[in-house]
């Protein structure tokens, strides 16, 4: 019996070690752990690198002078680094650029006071001091235009309906623990979603974008003065997007405020109960191009080895909305990917795979910049022909043929993206690649004692990462310390170098050195998923 049983062991054990499921272990080059490990934490020029493109250029709207300079500023730190191929590649026909200096909004009557809002990208400025009456206007039909034809000359419209309150229940700083990294290893099932969604939510992004080019339109043929909108946020925090047009030759409304809504509030409270409050509003905007522009990714690259044709790619976005400084979203992103370049290239680092540094434009109007990365180097649908269906986002696109790949989507290994704001890193999501989670869980083990720890199944989804994904390339987000990324500074004034921690940041440069080293010296490039519809 115990021959047989032991006969019985030696063939199960010999089953699991040629069985693909008992494969060695993912390898993990401690002795450069250790060194990057060493670069990141004792010579760290990470807050350099973000007070040069916070505190130094400032904020960095696409297509402004400031993300001009931005795109010269990285490029000329990159080659001080001696890193190669560092060039400026081109994103046609994106737009205009546009920037502003001050905003000033007082009420004059009923009383005196100052009202703190800020304007909208894209939207013009005042052309010096105004002053009007304010009077509320729901603008949001054709058949409301009409109705409001011939009544707004020289008003000053609040367009938003006022919003009670809400104090905050959570705290407004958050980090991690374990129940709530524990949160991130569950995953749902997604519903259907009928085939109609699609031809009504493209019908809905249609009716809506005619409708903002009648409003703009309307207001400057009304002789409007200015509109203000209610901020998003409360407690004295003014998130602002873009309003306006970007693009050459579309009308481009009046000057277009978000205020804070306490102020918004009394502004309303006050027309509500028949008093006439007047604004003076001075706000000094311009557009800095009469036709569209290109706007630019910043690129850069450590040469590989034997395996220098095929590539692993870092990548942040460099732009960033106008009020900040975009501090956590997303200088925090960029100068930690260029950290981890610089690291690399200090260390001594010869990797088999090229390692690319992608740092990229527009991301806050779209992902713009690293989707057309992708499409000139990687893989892309044809481009559809109907004027109509071009002038959709590609989200909404109809299928136009099978994707069309390059040689290089065969030699593409992987790509890391950081945009989730300036917390620390305490893992990965995996983006239901099952096969890379026991890749990416040897890669995380040198750094369980600072924090990062989980590989998540799941999605994540709206950073640079998705152009990558969706063509059936390895493209992955961080799991990243929230802070006060979703309470104070996303897309808002408050976006600056105050909310960034400088421990965090170090933390975040060695682990993703550690990745971009392994992945570009591992025998095999990293695994893919299936790319199951290849109609997009």
């Amino acid at each position: 019996m115990r021959a047989a049983a032991a006969r019985v062991c030696l063939g199960l054990s010999l089953a699991l070690l040629l069985s693909p499921l008992a494969s060695a272990a993912e390898p993990v080059d401690h002795a450069m752990v250790a060194k990057i490990r060493a670069e990141a934490f004792q010579r760290s020029q990470v807050m350099e690198t973000l007070r040069g493109l916070t505190e130094g250029i400032g904020p960095r709207l696409t297509n402004s002078p400031a993300m001009a300079e931005a795109n010269r500023w990285t490029a000329d730190r990159l080659r001080g680094w001696g890193l190669a191929n560092v060039h400026q590649e081109p994103v046609e026909d994106f737009g205009r650029g546009w920037e502003f200096s001050s905003a000033s909004v007082e009420m004059v009557s009923p009383r005196r006071m100052p009202m703190h809002a800020l304007p909208k990208a894209w939207t013009p400025g005042t052309n010096g001091t105004v002053e009007g009456e304010v009077v509320i206007a729901k603008l949001d039909s054709m058949k409301a235009l009409e109705e409001q034809r011939g009544k707004l000359r020289g008003k000053i419209l609040l367009l938003s309906d006022a919003r009670d309150y809400k104090p905050g229940t959570n705290p407004d700083f958050h980090r991690h623990d374990d129940a709530s990294l524990g949160d991130l290893q569950q995953s749902t099932v997604p519903p259907d979603r009928p085939a109609a969604d699609r031809a009504q939510d493209t019908r809905r992004w249609q009716e809506r974008m005619a409708l903002q080019q009648a409003v703009n339109r309307f207001l400057e043929e009304e002789g409007v003065l200015a509109v203000i909108g209610i901020s998003g946020w409360d407690n004295g925090i003014i998130r602002v997007g873009g309003g306006g047009s970007r693009r050459a030759g579309e009308p481009v409304g009046v000057t277009d405020l978000a205020m804070i809504s306490t102020h918004y509030n009394t502004l309303m409270r006050a027309v509500q109960r028949g008093q006439t409050p007047r604004l003076r509003i001075n706000v000094d905007a311009r557009f800095t191009d009469d036709a569209n522009q290109p706007a630019y990714n910043t690129i850069a690259e450590l040469p590989g080895g034997n395996r220098r044709d095929e590539i692993v790619m870092l990548g942040a976005h460099l732009d960033s909305w106008h009020t900040g400084t975009g501090a956590s979203d997303n200088a925090a992103g960029v100068a930690v990917m260029m950290e981890a370049m610089r690291i690399l290239k200090a260390v001594g680092a010869q990797p088999r795979r090229t390692i690319r540094l992608g740092l990229w434009t527009a991301e806050e109007q779209g992902l713009i910049g690293s989707a057309a990365h992708v499409a000139r180097h990687y893989a892309a649908h044809p481009e559809p022909t109907d004027p109509a269906q071009r002038a959709l986002p590609e989200r909404l696109r109809e299928p136009t043929g099978p994707l069309r790949r390059t040689r290089d989507h065969e030699r593409f290994s992987v790509y890391f993206n950081m945009d989730n704001g300036s917390g620390r890193i305490r893992g990965i999501y995996a983006q239901e690649n099952f096969a890379a989670m026991p890749i990416f869980e040897a890669w995380l083990r040198p750094f369980h004692d600072i924090g990062a720890t989980t590989v998540a199944t799941r999605n994540t989804g709206s950073t640079d990462h998705i152009p990558f994904d969706r063509v059936g390339l390895p493209g992955f987000q961080f799991i990243q310390d929230r802070l006060d990324y979703f309470t104070n500074v996303h897309h808002s004034h408050l976006d600056t170098l105050d909310h960034v921690p400088p421990e965090d940041l170090k933390q975040a440069a060695a682990i993703i050195a550690t990745f971009a080293w392994h992945a570009a010296t591992r025998d095999e490039k990293m695994p893919r998923k299936p790319l199951v519809d290849e109609q997009g």
